[in-house]
């Protein structure tokens, strides 16, 4: 059954990354991956959210396997991000390269830390 959560999840995050990525880079005339940086900082903050709902007991196991290992999962990209990043740095957008790493780095950080403070206010 929880294979089942987790496939669910992954139903709805990967199309929603795809999507999600087509749509923010179209809207930016640049060689920085904005669609895979916004789909890993929304992630982060969703995963924030529900590690915050969790630890207050708010969120159970099938939860956290729906949207956390499914959604977050399917929705985020680590092997997008480095691909990108290296991509950038091969191509001599060295500037862009270091920016991608740090700003995925400082705004995913951000954003579930984030998600976790905004889960207290609710469940804390």
């Amino acid at each position: 059954m929880n294979w089942l959560l987790v496939i669910a999840g992954a139903m709805v995050g990967a199309p929603l990354r795809y999507v999600t990525d087509r749509a923010v880079q179209l809207r930016h005339d640049s060689v920085f991956p904005w669609g895979t940086l916004a789909v890993n900082v929304t992630g982060c903050l969703v995963l924030g959210v529900l590690t915050g709902a969790a630890v207050a007991g708010a969120a159970g196991d099938r939860v956290e396997l729906l949207l956390g290992t499914g959604l977050c999962g399917a929705l985020t990209t680590y092997s997008t991000f480095s691909y990108e990043t290296l991509r950038l740095a091969e191509e001599g957008a060295r500037f862009y390269a270091a920016a991608n790493a740090v700003a995925s780095v400082v705004a995913g950080l951000g954003a579930v830390f984030i998600g976790v403070a905004v889960a207290r206010s609710f469940w804390g």
